[in-house]
């Protein structure tokens, strides 16, 4: 992963690389591999990510056909 850093702007080099990490699952698999996970909490927990990205998936389906609601754009600041 590279982040260029321009006009030594080092601050706005470190969020680019934070938001970088954060898209990839870094932060995320750094979090579950500080401890060791039972393998029943950890099958426990793929089958609710699991549940969780169907329930995503066929929530957006409804979406683009049009039996549910489109969700409220956020107001820009």
């Amino acid at each position: 992963m590279q982040v260029l850093v321009r006009d030594n702007n080092v601050d706005q080099a470190l969020r680019v690389l934070k938001k970088k990490l954060q898209r990839e699952g870094i932060f995320r698999e750094m979090r579950m591999r500080e401890a060791f996970e039972k393998p029943s909490v950890k099958k426990a927990r793929e089958k609710a990510e699991a549940i969780s990205r169907q329930r995503k998936l066929a929530r957006k389906q409804m979406q683009r056909e049009g039996l549910l609601p489109a969700p409220k754009k956020r107001a820009a600041k």
